[in-house]
């Protein structure tokens, strides 16, 4: 049989480059599609842009406008942040804010821990009934919560005085007094976001090995010490990240001290929010309110530092 010789046309051969670097090309980005790292990219690339556009530009422009004039005239560089740690009132307003958050997420924990401990140990049906119940403030909307609360505060017809008066009590300046203002703001951020950690606990206590808590009871282990040995340790990580998130959220709480102190009476119910709120808006001295929020930064990328690295610590020792 005659050997047989395929030529190929010009035309052809011409167009095998560019028919080779599209096949190429499709096979490349079939390559880069079948990656579960790029699909997921991809995915989360318009929440990117979103929090690029309205949480990384807003914040880089708030670092450029707290360092010019009042006017936004001039450049004064770290002239405003060296006057606010001049001043007693931004002083207060630092420690103010640090006994607002610290006692806030304390007692927020506290209680989220107890309750979810508690709920834990009911029956299924019950449990459903009471989580429902118990979220109900975590979902009420904040502003509409702090104007009932401060309802109930108000010296005129607060219902809480006329209940103590009722009993013989004497009425409490709640919102008048300084420290009872204090007071005030505290609980009802407390009473807003405790079930926040009471569902978060108790999808952790969800997650506790039952087996566990069975060796320990062969093993002759009373209620406390399963929660000292067992529940704790399997939850720290949890009680970490959670601890953290609410602290970053009580730290830059707006809401409930604007509605019902504005940050009186003397100023002494003022955080971060609040104070840059009145120093920028109120006060027309945008560049002052805008340093006084970027003081809450350094404070919290210490706090999630700290905080981060005891979970990655623990996460190694468990891996």
């Amino acid at each position: 049989m005659a050997d047989t010789v395929q030529t190929w046309s010009p035309d052809l051969q011409g167009s095998l480059p560019g028919i080779s670097a599209s096949a190429s090309a499709r096979r490349g980005l079939r390559l880069f599609m079948r990656r579960r790292s790029s699909i997921a990219f991809l995915m989360c690339l318009p929440l990117i842009v979103i929090i690029a556009g309205l949480v990384l530009y807003p914040a880089c422009y708030s670092i450029y406008l707290s360092m010019l004039n009042k006017a936004q005239t001039r450049f004064i560089g770290l002239d405003n942040f060296t006057f606010l740690l001049s001043r007693d009132v931004f002083r207060q307003v630092v420690e103010q804010t640090a006994i607002f958050a610290l006692s806030a997420v304390f007692f927020k924990a506290l209680i989220g821990l107890i309750t979810a401990h508690l709920i834990n140990n009911l029956p299924a049906k019950g449990q459903r009934k009471w989580r429902g119940m118990l979220l109900v403030p975590w979902v009420i909307p904040l502003a509409l919560s702090s104007l009932g609360w401060w309802w109930l505060f108000d010296p005129t017809h607060s219902a809480l005085n006329y209940v103590l008066s009722s009993l013989g009590f004497d009425e409490i300046p709640w919102l008048s007094s300084p420290y009872w203002a204090r007071f005030s703001v505290i609980l009802v951020n407390v009473w807003y976001g405790a079930p926040f950690f009471l569902i978060m606990y108790l999808a952790a206590l969800k997650s506790v090995p039952e087996q566990l808590y069975e060796a320990a009871a062969i093993d002759g282990a009373n209620a406390w010490q399963k929660f000292i040995h067992i529940t704790l340790p399997m939850m720290r990580n949890i009680i970490a990240i959670t601890v953290l998130f609410s602290l970053i959220v009580t730290f830059a709480n707006f809401d409930i001290v604007q509605i019902m102190t504005a940050g009186g009476p003397r100023n002494m119910t003022h955080v971060f929010a609040t104070y840059a709120f009145m120093l920028g808006i109120r006060s027309g001295d945008l560049p002052l309110g805008a340093a006084t929020s970027l003081f809450m930064f350094p404070i919290l990328a210490i706090a999630a530092i700290f905080i981060l690295r005891g979970v990655r610590k623990r996460g190694r020792e468990i891996g």
